[in-house]
């Protein structure tokens, strides 16, 4: 969230001016109409402003900061606490430790602040680039709670699982990436350099060519004439679908459609599914209260129709309704989601309930794309040989006709 300095009118006419922290200005008007003022105008506060003015100047020095590197970090750190260490003393041990330039220099500007007397959470808030929602709220519940150091460990283990997650998932679409790129550029050269060439024997036939053949050149002179057409009109495909994507209802189109795919879809949804239970769980397990998790693990979630769910159940358990009930009505969730859910909210047992959960989909998650991965290649393998038999059917049939027609 941001802080914004706000004026604004009541409906007694009166001025007032304040500081408020907001995702956006059309929320903070939201929330100051609620409390019946009515919003005239509205600036980043000069707080928001040198943080972001701090952080742009941290990204000038340095590489990108991972989240293997925040996770490093965040386990040094606990290691440090663990051992008694003051809070300032471990950071200092921190800055001399850490490598990477652009981190050293976050971490020396949280050192300060927590020198000066704030609390560690809000000087992390300080740099909402590399520090999420997620990890700052962790930490507010871990020295409110006295338990920072458990905290931080729990914070370690699920950055780090977060990061095998990813890197899994890069890896496995890596193959199937290079292995389209290749096959794109060798059917392109096909099409522009070699298929020109060998069906200029066609040229002096008098013989109606096949409808195959016909085609080939015609996708060939295409091609080799008015490529440029072809690359300019998929970077505009690409470049409009963006655009729309971005847009809330682009957005919630492509969501809905990612979920009913026929193969990913029950993919996206176990991704899904296992980082909701996987935070949730973390949040709760740290002391963090169920709706402030509930409002940091749908911002968490990126599918909106999803995150729309976790938002609905999260205004039901404000009037008073347990958590499996409306994640039930959705239908978005699947039943062991909810039933799981269900069994630890009556036996007391809830974050260990959805660790389970977590770990069941993790485990589902690897197998899927261990097999999609065994899948991917043969089917590129196919798809590329069918283009080939294409090319060499449509070549050979008016040949072998050619010669029928000298032999008789």
């Amino acid at each position: 969230m941001a802080l914004f300095e706000y004026s604004g009118l009541t409906d007694a006419g009166k001025t007032v001016r304040g500081i408020k922290e907001a995702d956006s200005p059309k929320t903070l008007r939201a929330a100051l109409r609620k409390d019946g003022v009515f919003l005239t105008d509205v600036n980043a506060s000069s707080k928001q402003l040198e943080a972001e003015a701090a952080s742009r100047d941290v990204k000038l020095v340095g590489g990108r900061i991972t989240s293997e590197d925040v996770a490093i970090m965040t386990r040094q750190l606990a290691t440090l606490i663990g051992a008694g260490i003051p809070l300032v003393e471990a950071l200092t041990a921190l800055v001399d430790q850490v490598e990477k330039p652009r981190l050293k220099k976050i971490l020396s500007q949280v050192k300060q602040r927590v020198n000066e007397g704030a609390a560690l959470a809000d000087a992390l808030a300080d740099h909402p680039r590399i520090f999420s929602a997620l990890f700052i709220n962790m930490i507010r519940a871990g020295e409110h709670s006295g338990a920072l150091d458990v905290v931080l460990i729990r914070l370690a283990d699920f950055t780090e699982s977060q990061s095998r997650l990813r890197s899994k998932l890069f890896g496995t679409m890596m193959y199937p990436a290079l292995m389209s790129i290749v096959g794109i550029s060798i059917i392109g050269v096909l099409f522009v350099v070699v298929i020109p060439k060998v069906t200029k024997i066609f040229d002096d036939m008098q013989a109606t060519l096949p409808l195959n053949t016909r085609i080939l050149i015609g996708i060939s002179n295409f091609a080799r004439n008015y490529w440029y057409l072809a690359i300019g009109g998929f970077f505009l495909f690409a470049w409009s679908s963006w655009r729309f994507v971005k847009t809330p209802r682009g957005r919630a189109w492509f969501d809905r459609t990612q979920l009913r795919l026929p193969i990913l879809g029950p993919l996206v949804r176990m991704l899904a599914v296992s980082r909701f239970t996987k935070t949730l769980a973390t949040l709760l397990k740290s002391g963090v209260p169920l709706l402030a998790a509930m409002d940091i693990v749908k911002n968490v979630v990126t599918n909106t129709v999803l995150a729309g769910v976790i938002e609905t159940a999260r205004d039901a358990i404000r009037e008073g309704e347990s958590i499996a009930a409306p994640l039930k009505r959705s239908g978005e969730f699947p039943p062991l989601v909810y039933h799981m859910i269900a069994i630890g909210e009556r036996s007391g047992q809830l974050e260990d309930m959805l660790q389970n959960v977590s770990q069941s989909y993790d485990q589902q998650v690897e197998t899927r794309i261990s097999a999609l991965t065994s899948l991917l290649e043969p089917v590129m393998i196919v798809m590329m040989g069918g283009v080939v038999a294409f090319v060499v059917f449509s070549i050979l049939m008016p040949i072998m006709q050619m010669n029928t027609f000298v032999g008789q």
